[in-house]
């Protein structure tokens, strides 16, 4: 996997949430905290923990040993939420600017929330991080049409199609 590989994938993430994240901004509040019995309760709760693991992963490959959890309950709504996820944007592009294919390539250790040590290469975790956020918006999809609502494509193959037209 190549660096313009990776930046891709993760274009492709920004794009993805900024479609979930256009979507559920029509939902009353009512809605958006209704807890659905998903993974995480509410399509707020779902979010902020795809928001939590994207910066714990950032913080990871920083060298970061620990990274503090964040909680639904920190973050009172959604303009907030997309805030806190424009400034992780500018982080993450800035990391991956830096990033060689030898770099993505190179095992990394790093210690999960349960204290077990792992080593993978570091495009293996990255590849990871992408897939753990389509999970959980494909949660939410699920979760939009709980409510009646139709959720927005946000498949991989939509976004290469965006991309060409």
């Amino acid at each position: 996997m190549t660096s313009q590989d990776i930046m891709t994938l993760f274009q492709y993430d920004e794009w993805a949430t900024k479609r979930t994240i256009d979507s559920v901004s029509k939902l009353q509040d009512e809605q958006y905290r209704k807890d659905l019995k998903s993974s995480f309760g509410s399509i707020h709760g779902t979010l902020a923990h795809i928001y939590w693991a994207d910066c714990l992963w950032l913080g990871r490959w920083k060298g970061n040993a620990t990274f503090p959890s964040i909680t639904a309950d920190q973050i009172p709504n959604l303009v907030a939420l997309n805030n806190r996820w424009q400034q992780y944007r500018e982080n993450i592009n800035i990391y991956l600017a830096a990033i060689s294919d030898n770099i993505l390539a190179t095992p990394l250790l790093y210690t999960d929330t349960r204290a077990n040590k792992h080593f993978e290469p570091l495009y293996q975790q990255m590849q990871h991080k992408v897939n753990h956020s389509s999970y959980h918006r494909g949660q939410i999809a699920t979760m939009l049409r709980q409510l009646g609502e139709k959720p927005i494509a946000t498949d991989l193959i939509e976004f290469y199609r965006t991309r060409e037209a």
